[in-house]
């Protein structure tokens, strides 16, 4: 039996997938663009839920590589964590943390910190409903009655106006849902929905049309490549 060389998708593959999903393809025509079973890009879309994931941005108060290099050449000279945080204009607690968390002063990297920082800030963060059982007891119960996500929104607005701790977008109520491992919504919710499926589709899908799921005139991109 032949089997297929393994593909690894750059960003660019991964960018021209949740596009040609937001424009209402299928798995199939899009995977028919990397000559790859709609298995495989199913698996990518459905990771989050079929909602493309926001990009990732650091964060305006974490440190940048400039000055771990900064840390780095501090470190080697023998200069004291004070001594560093005044160059940086950073509190001493701040450039104490980086190093230890890093291999300490004799084994602090740069590179390898910087790294290792962008790896951390990946993982999951519990979200608003996961950290609120109340509200998520709200949203529930309303989608039980078979409340859209949006009329759950609405709802929470108009009752909770002056009270952030119980509204939340219907953005992120999809999340929950489709994202199982945020925590905060059992799966059982999703056949509530409207329309029942186990990734969240594009508003220009449709199943009525003659075409559904077809690219007129694609090639795929490893053919022309």
């Amino acid at each position: 039996m032949k089997y297929r060389t393994r593909i690894y998708y750059t960003e660019a593959d991964k960018a021209l997938m949740w596009e040609r999903w937001r424009q209402g393809a299928s798995l199939n025509a899009i995977a028919r663009l990397f000559d790859r079973n709609h298995s495989a890009v199913g698996g990518i879309l459905s990771r989050s839920g079929g909602m493309r994931p926001r990009p990732r941005r650091r964060s305006a108060r974490a440190l940048a590589l400039s000055e771990r290099e900064e840390i780095s050449r501090g470190a080697v000279a023998g200069l004291s964590v004070r001594a560093i945080a005044r160059s940086l204009r950073r509190a001493p607690s701040t450039v104490s943390r980086e190093i230890c968390r890093n291999g300490g002063r004799q084994g602090y990297r740069a590179s390898e910190a910087d790294t290792a920082a962008w790896d951390r800030a990946e993982r999951p963060k519990r979200c608003k409903l996961a950290k609120n059982r109340v509200l998520a007891r709200l949203v529930a119960d309303k989608l039980r009655l078979q409340w859209s996500p949006a009329q759950v929104a609405g709802w929470l607005k108009r009752t909770y106006p002056q009270d952030e701790t119980r509204q939340v977008s219907h953005e992120t109520i999809y999340r929950t849902l489709f994202i199982q491992a945020r925590g905060a919504l059992k799966k059982e919710l999703l056949q509530h929905l409207r329309r029942t499926r186990g990734m969240r589709r594009s508003r220009h899908h449709t199943q009525k049309t003659p075409d559904h799921g077809r690219m007129s005139e694609t090639v795929s991109i490893r053919a022309a490549g």
